[in-house]
């Protein structure tokens, strides 16, 4: 009798081992998330695969709500997925040239991703890891999550120990904000992290958005060359097809749509007092009234209209095409590293890296050139 009693803790405490270490598993694994306002007409998806926005459920001058992201079904997807729908990339969003660059005079070399240029930090950027949940609150006034992750020193070959926050929050009224922090631990580092979320404001997979309109608070841009590296030069909008600095039809003109092109793809140079929240662009679908305000602190933005897009499978089995989205990228200039004319994205060890939006909704049928 006194043997078996003895056995009967140890057993228990397998049994809790077992339990705990599931337990764990799951915690390390992906899921989907929820934050939901009070009156339940507006709402966002999460997950921590890629901390990537899965939805945005917004309603329309009727009253009538959609999904306006476009995403996937299934956490594999995210983590299989070429399209970084919704992920936060990083460590340094957009392209380095040549996969390296040179800090505090020792060069780095990457992986390259893009040709010989390295996209989006790397095969295997923020947006392709589990990031730990921290804290959320699903529902009420402010609804909220924060995703975590530590970025280890040479991973996909940049340098330094990091600690990164991105909070998402729901405010009143239709509010989406988005705040990214960063610490560097040990080492300067370049870091530009941005949210790859891909909008139709008349619905996911409902066709494409040349008949959105664009506005874009940016009187100059950034040229690229044929490898989609930055000149160095910033030159103005005006008389190009990149002014859209009153509100335009984003194919209005069309030839940078025909003939096999993939449309837009370029940084803009936002205007305004860098580190200070500004708008930086307004976009309305016509026909829904839905509408949105970007607002940022960033000195750029990358406006692209989805020209990789080829018969991708997503949600609810829609079928993603060219043109079928539109994003906005609030971030550092490409390239920034190998560009000393640029504003700097270097990160010096104990100092924070603020990375501040917000997508603020409506559903007017028109709105202000202001």
């Amino acid at each position: 009798m006194m043997a078996r009693a003895a056995l009967l803790p140890v057993a228990l405490l397998l049994c809790l081992a077992l339990a705990g270490n599931a337990d764990a598993r799951r915690k390390a694994g992906g899921g989907f998330y929820e934050l939901k306002n009070r009156n339940g007409d507006f709402s966002i998806k999460v997950t921590n695969q890629g901390a990537a926005i899965v939805s945005a459920i917004v309603p329309d001058g009727k009253g009538n709500l959609s999904d306006i992201v476009l995403g996937y079904d299934t956490v594999a997807e995210y983590a299989s997925g070429s399209a970084s729908f919704g992920a936060t990339v990083g460590r340094v969003a957009n392209r380095i040239a040549n996969a390296q660059f040179v800090l505090d005079g020792k060069t780095y070399h990457l992986i390259p991703n893009d040709g010989n240029n390295t996209l989006h930090g790397g095969p295997r950027n923020f947006g392709k890891v589990i990031w730990t949940v921290k804290e959320h609150v699903h529902d009420g006034d402010s609804p909220y999550i924060t995703f975590y992750y530590h970025s280890f020193d040479g991973e996909q070959g940049f340098p330094g120990d990091l600690d990164v926050y991105v909070k998402y929050q729901l405010s009143r009224p239709y509010d989406l904000s988005i705040r990214m922090n960063v610490t560097a631990r040990n080492k300067a580092t370049p870091v530009n992290l941005a949210n790859h979320v891909y909008w139709n404001l008349a619905g996911h997979g409902s066709g494409n958005v040349l008949k959105h309109k664009l506005q874009v608070l940016a009187s100059k841009y950034t040229p690229v060359d044929g490898s989609m590296i930055p000149t160095g030069q910033v030159v103005p909008v005006a008389g190009t097809k990149y002014d859209f600095r009153k509100p335009t039809a984003v194919g209005t003109h069309l030839e940078i749509f025909r003939g096999g092109g993939n449309g837009y793809d370029i940084n803009y140079a936002v205007n305004g007092k860098q580190n200070a929240m500004r708008k930086v662009a307004r976009v309305q679908e016509p026909k829904s009234g839905r509408a949105f305000e970007l607002w940022a602190n960033q000195p750029g933005v990358q406006f692209y209209t989805a020209g990789g897009l080829a018969n991708e499978k997503g949600k609810d089995g829609k079928v993603y095409r060219k043109y079928g989205a539109l994003c906005l990228e609030t971030q550092a200039y490409p390239d920034a590293v190998n560009h000393p004319e640029f504003p700097s994205s270097i990160v010096r060890p104990g100092h924070v890296y603020k990375h501040d939006m917000v997508f603020r909704f409506s559903s007017q049928a028109s709105y202000s050139d202001a």
